[in-house]
């Protein structure tokens, strides 16, 4: 019986090794079947757009044209690409929409009050101040003892112009005081020639006093009136209340008149696009619907009712897929509003008064939809608005280039600035030259469906091969199984014969 049983196990053990071996051979196509490649070349694209630079510069930016947010296939852009004359693909980053830093000036009179002394001007002056309840000054000598009082060769001589206080006009909080960056001089009517050094000292209280800075005042005034002057003195932007002007070299001079000039600054808004979008009829009375490209990240939101005089309230906002609540049966719609205000138009006056747009978080959306009593018989416009982001790009390859955008289920390929513009600061990415792109251009009707058609057949090839392997797998099962069970069974029988022979026999 151990015989018979051993003779058994070496019997399965050489099934089992060959049903292996099958099993590998069967399975090795499956697993050794490589993917087929996905191509990504410009015909892979249903739009492209021409783009253009004036000088040859290794990094480029552009931004983004309303004819990308169009057509694009993906909210976050995942189908863009930048393409050389040869089709190969380029290194990019797309950066996001930014509010830029303007500055103007503000000219602002300053009172002049005239300083005279016979005292060594490098001497501080001991000075007489009365100002009135606003802080603004009433007037400003210096003292009488002091103005009078000579040393040395000057000695007994007669006062003359030293020093010019400036007065910036009532008192204000420090925060709310004007920025200053320069002072710009206008010079007597009969000063046809000047040149002369002076020194501006800024103060809070005509006590401390800062110096701002220097400058030469010169200016020449020609025969036929023509005049070639530097009036202006520059110095870093500050906050002060009074200045005091002196003079290094040159005549002192009272001046026809002195103007600060404050610096103003803000923040412009970045750029946005706009897009109008065409009524529907919606799910339901008192709703109109608006199919939207899905690549639009809308941050403002408006309604256009044409020349119609209307006041109406609207609920804007978009429809949400729930699934169904038992098997076999529909989905059901949620309405999610986005944003509520009161819409209108009315002419008063001659004048047009018109609702603007609503500010959003950015939002992206295939439909939109507005709800409002009434509004399905005043049909309005839907406005979209967006920051345009910025393409940031190296232009590596050979010219001309072009942008590509328009397919479905494409990898994203933007990198982040330092692997396209390494060791560039945010202020050199703002001055990058800008490229300009040209309209859109829609390829052949088969490029599109060429490039979904590759895609497919790769995820069907994976698909097909993950189903053979599986197939080869149960297979295998069902054969080691079948085989173990026809081993298995005279073995049994034997041994059942063996017990049931008489012992004596």
């Amino acid at each position: 019986m151990i015989a018979l049983t051993a003779a058994s196990h070496t019997a399965q053990g050489r099934a089992r090794r060959g049903l292996v071996a099958a099993l590998a051979a069967l399975a090795l196509p499956a697993w050794s079947a490589p993917p087929a490649a996905v191509s990504d070349a410009p015909q892979d694209y249903a739009w492209t757009l021409p783009l253009s630079a004036k000088t040859g510069q290794g990094v480029l930016q552009l931004r983004l044209p309303p004819d990308v947010y169009l057509h694009a296939r993906s909210p976050q852009l995942d189908d863009l690409r930048v393409f050389d004359a040869h089709g190969a693909a380029l290194p990019f980053t797309l950066q996001a929409a930014q509010g830029k830093r303007q500055t103007s000036h503000r000219n602002l009179p300053l009172k002049i009050f005239p300083l005279s002394s016979s005292a060594d001007p490098a001497q501080p002056l001991d000075l007489d101040v009365r100002t009135g309840a606003d802080g603004r000054l009433l007037s400003v000598r210096v003292r009488p003892e002091q103005a009078a009082a000579g040393t040395g060769s000057g000695a007994g001589a007669a006062p003359r112009l030293s020093a010019l206080i400036l007065d910036l006009g009532p008192s204000v909080p420090a925060e709310a005081a004007p920025l200053i960056d320069a002072l710009r001089f206008t010079p007597p009517a009969e000063l046809r020639e000047y040149n002369a050094q002076v020194w501006l000292d800024t103060s809070d209280d005509l006590k401390r006093w800062d110096t701002a800075g220097a400058t030469e005042l010169n200016w020449l005034v020609s025969r036929d009136a023509q005049t070639l002057a530097n009036d202006k003195l520059e110095f870093t932007p500050r906050r002060f209340r009074y200045a005091r002007l002196r003079w290094q070299s040159g005549v002192p001079q009272q001046f026809a008149g002195i103007v600060a000039e404050q610096l103003l600054q803000s923040e412009a808004p970045p750029y946005r696009d706009q897009l109008r979008l065409q009524p529907a009829p919606g799910r339901q009375a008192d709703e109109l619907v608006y199919a939207a490209p899905l690549a639009v990240p809308t941050s403002q939101v408006g309604l256009d009712f044409g020349t119609q005089t209307v006041v109406l309230p609207v609920t804007l906002g978009g429809y949400r897929e729930l699934p169904p609540r038992q098997l076999g049966q529909a989905g059901s719609w949620l309405f999610e509003p986005v944003a509520s205000a009161t819409f209108y138009r009315i002419v008063q006056n001659g004048q047009v008064r018109a609702s603007g747009e609503l500010d959003i978080e950015p939002r992206h959306a295939k439909q939109w939809a507005a709800r409002g009593q009434g509004i399905g018989g005043l049909q309005p416009v839907l406005r979209l608005a967006w920051e345009p982001a910025t393409l940031v790009f190296l232009a590596s390859g050979a010219p001309p280039y072009s942008l590509a955008v328009g397919r479905d289920k494409a990898v994203a390929a933007a990198r982040a600035l330092g692997q396209v513009a390494p060791g560039f600061s945010a202020a050199e990415v703002q001055m990058l030259e800008t490229a300009s792109a040209g309209p859109a251009q829609q390829r052949h009707a088969g490029a599109d469906a060429a490039a979904n058609d590759a895609l497919a057949q790769a995820g069907a090839a994976a698909r097909q091969r993950l189903w053979v392997l599986w197939g080869v797998l149960l297979l295998g099962v069902a054969v080691l199984g079948l085989m173990v069970w026809r081993l298995v069974k005279p073995a049994a029988s034997k041994i059942d014969e063996l017990g049931s022979t008489p012992s004596g026999g």
